[in-house]
């Protein structure tokens, strides 16, 4: 080979290696992100640009420290994932990603992410992207092994994003809204556990999914969905008086649709990937928007 092809070669090789890198750190599930906005948007702030300013810096922290996790995770289960039907296309299981690169490149970014979020004026939400990066190291070193801690592990990074938005502005939140969110993300969580199960018969090697039954986790679905709708009625005419109150009333419906088309979808054998499914359904995105225009009725236009 001419030191030119060599080269080439060369060059080649590290481009791919930088875009599984790319691939590793899962931008698309940046998404879940954006649930740093609840709080936020629900107290009213987001009209102000320091607001704004500090949201933005909590979910690019968030986005560092996901990604941070993903690098960390697969490095830690290269070895397995190379046997799994489906893992083993993932880039440090396939080998585009050096476990060399990908464990050292994950610590930076978690560091970061914490590091990050120390330019807000609130020091909470430090201590919010802390407490997740040792959330998910420890769902990654044990908790994903076992039944139901880590349907409430997974559960608990979703309102822990939902906090960092919180903290990030420097607003309380309620006990009401806390309590939806936790609901909300174990409804999302045991439909992603039931989708998974049925792959189980694929070579799926999740440890925690054999401990499952799809009975099991249809009433865990039942049971935070039922709670879920209660909750956000009971959050949705708390504190509000006037014009405030009804947009917040009617904003009950649209909810009350997307948690019911949601639990169709995940009957009918969806819900592995709740990121793309909330985005490709139709009715499920006329929901949430009615519902996000609902509430900005009900916040900023009194």
């Amino acid at each position: 080979m001419t030191t030119t092809a060599a080269r080439e070669a060369a060059r080649l090789t590290s481009a791919s290696r930088w875009r599984g890198v790319v691939r590793t750190c899962r931008p698309r599930q940046w998404v879940k992100n954006v649930l740093v906005l609840a709080a936020p948007a629900a107290a009213g702030v987001l009209d102000r640009p320091s607001a704004m300013l500090d949201v933005l810096i909590a979910f690019v922290s968030f986005c560092l420290a996901s990604s941070g996790t993903y690098l960390v995770n697969d490095a830690r289960d290269a070895v397995a994932d190379r046997a799994h039907p489906r893992k083993r296309h993932r880039p440090v299981a396939a080998g585009i990603v050096p476990v060399a690169l990908a464990y050292p490149l994950g610590v930076v970014l978690l560091v970061l992410a914490v590091a990050m979020s120390l330019l807000t004026r609130s020091w909470l939400l430090g201590l919010v992207i802390a407490a997740y990066v040792a959330l998910t190291t420890a769902y990654s070193l044990w908790l994903k092994h076992m039944a139901i801690i880590d349907l409430v592990s997974v559960a608990a990074g979703f309102v822990l994003r939902a906090i960092a938005g919180a903290a990030a502005v420097q607003v309380d939140v309620s006990s009401w809204f806390l309590t939806v969110a936790t609901l909300g993300s174990l409804f999302v969580v045991a439909g992603k556990r039931e989708a998974e199960l049925r792959n189980l018969d694929r070579g799926e090697s999740r440890a925690a999914l054999r401990h499952y039954t799809r009975e099991f986790l249809t009433y865990v679905r039942a049971t935070t969905s039922g709670a879920l709708l209660v909750a956000y009625c009971l959050w949705a005419f708390e504190l509000h008086e006037g014009l405030s109150k009804v947009a917040f009333g009617l904003s009950i419906i649209p909810f009350s649709v997307g948690i019911l088309r949601y639990a169709m979808l995940i009957d009918a054998g969806a819900g592995e990937a709740p990121e793309e499914i909330m985005f490709s359904d139709r009715m499920l995105l006329i929901s949430g928007l009615l519902v996000v225009a609902a509430l900005g009725v009900g916040v900023y236009a009194v």
